[in-house]
């Protein structure tokens, strides 16, 4: 299907300096750091897509992690600045899907790739919901299945 030209993918980019409190005793990276600046970085890109803080606090509709699939491909270490993208990468009925690459900015060295599956949860219930319909409108890739 070819993507209407007022059709957006959400994107993001954040920065991130390497403290001593992200790394091991050897100076490197530890796997929950990457997700700490993962979090910040989807932080971001939800608010992109139309959900901020404020209105996910008033709507109490909160977009919910349901799966991360991490791939480590070099270590960050301590000092490092880091980019981190992100994007929509796919919506479903009730979830969506969205993509992390992480670059050492010294020299682009591609550390870590990311995938996370979210779903829109509606609290206090605990409900899930479906994905609002406008997002297969608004934005490429998003053909629901």
């Amino acid at each position: 299907m070819q993507a209407s030209p007022d059709l957006q993918t959400p994107e993001i980019t954040t920065h991130e300096d390497v403290m001593f409190f992200d790394t091991d005793c050897g100076g490197v990276v530890h796997n929950l750091a990457y997700l700490r600046m993962i979090e910040t970085a989807r932080t971001h890109l939800a608010t992109k897509m139309g959900m901020d803080l404020r209105s996910m606090a008033d709507s109490q509709v909160f977009p919910v992690l349901c799966r991360t699939e991490v791939d480590y491909k070099r270590p960050g270490k301590l000092g490092d600045k880091l980019r981190i993208e992100g994007t929509l990468a796919a919506l479903e009925r009730v979830r969506f899907w969205v993509e992390f690459r992480m670059y050492r900015e010294a020299d682009d060295t591609l550390l870590v790739t990311a995938r996370q599956s979210l779903a829109l949860v509606q609290m206090p219930a605990g409900k899930p919901m479906r994905l609002p319909a406008d997002w297969a409108q608004r934005f490429v890739g998003s053909d629901p299945a």
